[in-house]
């Protein structure tokens, strides 16, 4: 078989059922089905590319992603993640401007720039120059309210016990990356750094600025230095500013995407968690690492 369908439910909401797989499998001539997760997750096997559209279609309606891969090399050898609002439920910027009291200000620029009607860049310059003059006591307490999205330490204990390497590229801040890459256990991490004078940030980074074109450099040259081909890589993020590294990547997910991120990544994952990206790679959840 060339190529394997995925179906994966949200877990929250209705299981996945038998008669939604028969459906989906007559959709698109699927041959073999294995179950990955009773109730959550199933492979599909097909002998050719299958039609996505036609798969979902035939859910009717149902919260449940699909995704498709090559039959072959399904499990990764790098992941590369975005942060905000993909291993972690929020945008840290964005919360702390809520204590800096310019909270509205800064979530239009951040719609702006994730929508890609802005320049990364520019946009994160506009925003951390709002924050100048905030105490950096209120990083401790934006810290204290950052959530890892569900799955996302099992995505990566079980891609790191299969050999994988794991990395977390943020567009974000090495203050709140660093302690979630130690949280979720990545093995490095790379963001943009905030500048303060010792008591207060100064609203301005060091640079160059980590963005768009950063994050593809990185899943170039860590799949490089580590020997994996980009065919075996697997990358994942929500905004304008992952769209490189989601394109390049062998594997690139859109995970709860912007509508601009949704409509150019043929693999997406809307309504499931992060598990899905074990799911993707043929993983029953047996095989999971434990966290």
């Amino acid at each position: 078989m060339a190529h394997v369908l995925t179906l994966v439910a949200d877990r929250r909401s209705a299981p996945l059922t038998p008669a939604q797989i028969e459906r989906v499998r007559d959709a698109v001539g699927g041959g073999s089905v294995t179950m990955l997760a009773a109730g959550e997750a199933a492979d599909i096997f097909l002998p050719r590319e299958p039609d996505v559209a036609a798969a979902r279609s035939a859910l009717e309606g149902a919260r449940v992603d699909v995704l498709v891969t090559s039959a072959r090399g399904r499990r990764r050898g790098l992941l590369v993640a975005d942060m905000d609002s993909t291993i972690v439920t929020s945008e840290t910027l964005d919360e702390l401007a809520a204590y800096a009291g310019v909270g509205e200000r800064v979530a239009t620029i951040t719609a702006r720039s994730m929508n890609g009607e802005q320049d990364f860049a520019d946009a994160l310059r506009e925003r951390v120059a709002l924050l100048k003059g905030l105490d950096l006591s209120s990083l401790e307490e934006c810290w204290r309210g950052v959530r890892l999205t569900e799955g996302a330490a099992t995505l990566v204990a079980t891609m790191k016990a299969h050999g994988a390497t794991t990395a977390l590229v943020s567009g974000g801040f090495t203050y709140f990356s660093s302690r979630v890459a130690a949280l979720c256990g990545f093995d490095l991490h790379r963001a943009n750094v905030l500048l303060d004078d010792g008591a207060a940030l100064t609203g301005a980074l060091a640079e160059p600025i980590l963005g768009r074109d950063a994050k593809l450099s990185a899943l170039q040259e860590l799949a490089s230095v580590r020997g994996v081909r980009l065919r075996a890589t697997l990358a994942v993020g929500d905004g304008a500013n992952d769209l490189a590294m989601l394109r390049e990547a062998g594997l690139g997910v859109a995970f709860h995407a912007r509508p601009v991120v949704a409509s150019e990544i043929a693999n997406r994952v809307d309504f499931a968690d992060l598990r899905a990206l074990l799911f993707a790679q043929g993983f029953a959840s047996s095989a999971f690492a434990t966290t």
